[in-house]
């Protein structure tokens, strides 16, 4: 039977996840709610400009 204490004694994170991890935080990714902002600033201007 598995033993989950020791299980969890011995497990280390791989290098590269946090690798990855720092370098995705450490972006200034665009998100959802950031295209939609533009969105309704780009429909806006286009109204004005008609």
């Amino acid at each position: 039977m598995i033993n989950f204490e020791e299980e969890i004694k011995k497990f280390s994170p791989s290098l590269e996840v946090e690798d990855l991890e720092d370098n995705i935080y450490n972006q200034d990714l665009t998100d959802v709610t950031d295209l939609l902002v533009k969105m309704v600033k780009d429909s806006g201007n286009q109204e004005i400009g008609k």
